[in-house]
């Protein structure tokens, strides 16, 4: 349980704030670089951080990040012409670069030196592994984060984004949750295909949580049969990121819990493969033939938050199916992903955490808790980098799953798998996954 303070300093995200501070020492993703377009494409809005951004490429590809007024009157500069290398308000004419220097201003006087003095509100933009990142702290951002996907081929990774009207912690915590696995996730009868839900005889798992250098590390250990242990493995890394456990084939998945503001998340869905392009598999993801793992989105909106959103949501149950729910899986909800939003969102959009009871199956959610809560505390007061910001090379890490004979220590089977050292998949009998 945490306190009222804590769950406060947790979740807001806003400038000021601690974990708003923590935040804006990292590059976090926007979007794919297909959603922002070739160079000279229309800007696109977008709220990082609980601030109003616009982005753009410009002529030259490079990305601009702006607050989205106008420094001169306050218009949005969503509405502005991206041509000859910067971005035109089209109020009154002024011009910025990818930098927000104002480098024309045709309403002045010839003469006139004023925009020399005048900047947009401007932070730092790249592409990286086929993603679009922002940086909105202070000074020369850190070096890109080097995670595997973002290193292996086109072919070799996906992406898929989705909106939840929730705090980005609420999200995060249910990638780290083991437990709840084979009963949201659940199918009815063991019996039934894969498509009705997953199953497992041992509902309880053992976790053995491990800090890292990066973040957080747990195995989740159930009995499997008599002799043998299996090992679901899932990563916490700095500050969004998690990965959930690994397809039999090699194929990794993960989510990035991107705050927008403290009550809306942007949940990206990540999916590659170390060695080799995609299969089918990745269907086990919401990745199948023209798929997307929130089902069929709503048509985009204005503003901010009009962009990836699904049409299941709070206003129609998330499809909830009450005969589907007697006889097929747990909840009558029709995929993992919409089950996931589902109690997430219930929980409100900011949960209330002081009124939680936690049992041993939530130490990996306490473990995590406590390392972002003092990773903002040693920068608010001590002004310690927080992890990962100096060593872009710790997110090469993956997930895992397996069997292992019991008492075999699995951290230490997996390591090559789990720390990128190895493109083979791990040496484990996999085929339990069902």
């Amino acid at each position: 349980m945490l306190s009222a303070s804590d769950n406060e300093m947790l979740t807001g995200v806003g400038k000021g704030t601690p974990m708003g501070a923590l935040m804006r020492r990292y590059w976090l993703p926007v979007m794919p670089v297909e959603e922002l377009g070739e160079p000279d494409s229309p800007p696109q809005r977008f709220r990082l951080l609980g601030e109003d951004l616009v982005l753009f490429r410009d002529s030259n590809g490079d990305v601009g990040v702006f607050a989205e007024a106008c420094p001169h009157r306050g218009v949005s500069l969503f509405f502005g012409r991206n041509e000859n290398a910067g971005l035109r308000c089209v109020y009154h004419g002024w011009k910025y670069d990818v930098s927000g220097q104002c480098v024309d201003m045709p309403n002045e006087p010839g003469e006139s030196q004023f925009k020399h003095k005048m900047r947009a509100g401007a932070y730092r933009g790249a592409i990286h592994g086929g993603v679009v990142w922002a940086y909105l702290g202070e000074g020369d951002p850190p070096g890109l984060p080097e995670f595997e996907w973002a290193l292996v081929p086109e072919d070799q990774r996906k992406f898929a984004l989705a909106q939840r009207e929730c705090n980005w912690m609420q999200g995060l915590e249910g990638d780290i949750d083991t437990s709840h696995l084979f009963f949201l996730h659940g199918r009815l009868n063991p019996d039934d295909p894969p498509s009705a839900g997953v199953w497992h005889d041992d509902k309880h798992p053992t976790l053995d949580v491990i800090p890292t250098k990066y973040g957080v590390v747990y195995g989740a250990n159930r009995e499997e049969r008599h002799g043998l242990a299996y090992w679901r493995v899932t990563q916490f890394l700095f500050p969004v990121f998690t990965f959930f456990p690994a397809n039999p084939d090699g194929t990794v998945p993960g989510h990035i819990w991107v705050p927008l503001d403290d009550g809306h998340t942007m949940v990206w869905t990540v999916a590659w493969h170390p060695a080799a392009p995609l299969s089918a598999s990745t269907a086990m993801f919401g990745f199948g033939p023209g798929n997307h793992p929130a089902g069929e989105l709503l048509p985009d909106a204005a503003g901010p938050l009009g962009r990836f959103r699904p049409r299941a949501n709070r206003a129609n149950d998330y499809l909830i199916d009450r005969e589907m729910q007697r006889e097929v899986n747990f909840t009558g909800i029709p995929s993992v992903f919409l089950q996931d939003q589902a109690v997430t969102e219930s929980m409100g959009a900011v949960q209330n955490r002081a009124s939680e009871h936690l049992g041993r199956s939530d130490a990996m959610i306490i473990q995590v808790r406590r390392r972002i809560l003092d990773a903002a505390r040693a920068l608010l007061y001590d002004d310690v980098t927080p992890p990962c910001v100096e060593n872009p090379e710790w997110y090469r890490v993956r997930s895992a799953i397996g069997t292992l004979p019991e008492g075999e220590p699995w951290h230490e089977r997996m390591r090559d798998w789990l720390y990128a050292e190895s493109d083979e998949k791990p040496p484990l009998d996999l085929a339990i996954v069902r």
